[in-house]
């Protein structure tokens, strides 16, 4: 099942059953009254149907099948505005997980280091890099910025503090039973549904602050620095979170092409991981980290003013979003 959170031909926002074969998106809340005779508390928005748990979500199939072809509460998908499938998530947490990535990203950094002190810029392979042992120990990861999140065809702001923005192509999933300790064997169960995710960076920042130890601050927070999308697809529909395979576009041509196989740590080993010794809850994201070969840092070359930045997942779609930079 897709599901999405869009705003309706009328400007409500609703949850919806997406149809990628008919282009269309079914109101599930709108359907439920039609079929049912009143509200469902499940569908009022994707976190309530999240913390309902298999029994919301079994509903919501019921709705759709009950739906099944045209009606009033069916519209396409060119008469809505697609957002970001959970707006507000109650938690953001994303990994640096390709081995590829930690060894051609590091080397990007020195590069662009070279080219904005106006230095000879040095080859990829003549740059040294070394992965610590950490990265294959466990998983790694940084709390995101929740409040600036963004969905599918959205304008993502370049901030004006920088001159080297770069996107970051990725997916994810959202935890659909909270939990304490699970295992690795159980976390599949913990798992509500996958979705793209573009984790914008402005490279120029986030070089001089890691220099503070600290992790990402400002390099990795600005408004409309998180875009996920288009929906979510239920955990179902992917049997392997492993084995799909990655594009990122700019202006329609290709940048990178990758495969999550590219990722050392797999989603049950980063919940295992997590939830040690801390509760995880419903509603809480969980980024892939970039695949390989998917940011600038690593193929160096850099976004313009107005590019189009579109990244698709096997299995899941195309998230797309227009840069646009603010001026000091």
């Amino acid at each position: 099942m897709k599901l999405a959170t869009f705003i309706d031909p009328s400007q409500h926002t609703a949850i919806g059953a997406v149809d990628t074969a008919s282009q269309t998106v079914l109101s599930l809340q709108a359907a439920h009254h039609q079929h049912k005779g009143n509200d469902s508390p499940h569908l009022v928005d994707m976190l309530a149907l999240m913390d309902g748990g298999e029994p919301a979500l079994a509903l919501a199939r019921e709705i759709e099948r009950l739906s099944a072809g045209a009606g009033p509460h069916r519209h396409a998908l060119a008469n809505v505005k697609l957002l970001a499938p959970v707006p507000l998530p109650r938690q953001i947490r994303d990994f640096n997980n390709a081995e590829d990535h930690m060894r051609n990203a590091p080397a990007g950094m020195q590069m662009l280091v070279a080219r904005m002190k106006g230095l000879p810029v040095p080859a990829r392979n003549d740059v040294p890099v070394s992965i610590p042992d950490v990265n294959f120990a466990q998983p790694i990861f940084y709390i995101s910025n929740r409040f600036n999140v963004v969905g599918t065809d959205a304008t993502v702001e370049w901030p004006s503090y920088s001159e080297w923005f770069d996107y970051e192509g990725e997916f994810g999933f959202f935890i659909g039973k909270g939990g304490k300790n699970i295992s690795k064997a159980d976390a599949p169960k913990h798992i509500f549904g996958y979705t793209v995710f573009n984790d914008f960076s402005a490279r120029d920042k986030q070089i001089r602050e890691m220099e503070g130890r600290m992790g990402p601050t400002k390099g990795k927070s600005f408004d409309t620095g998180n875009a996920m999308g288009p929906w979510i697809v239920t955990a179902d529909e992917i049997p392997n979170s492993r084995d799909l395979k990655v594009q990122v576009r700019v202006n329609g041509e290709a940048w990178g092409n990758s495969s999550t196989s590219s990722m050392i740590h797999s989603f049950e080993d980063m919940i295992a991981y997590i939830s040690e010794c801390e509760t995880l809850h419903v509603g809480e994201f969980f980024g892939s980290g970039t695949m390989a070969g998917c940011c600038s840092l690593e193929c160096d070359r850099w976004m313009k003013d107005g590019d189009v930045i579109e990244v698709e997942f096997e299995r899941i779609g195309v998230l797309r979003n227009l840069v646009k930079r603010l001026r000091k």
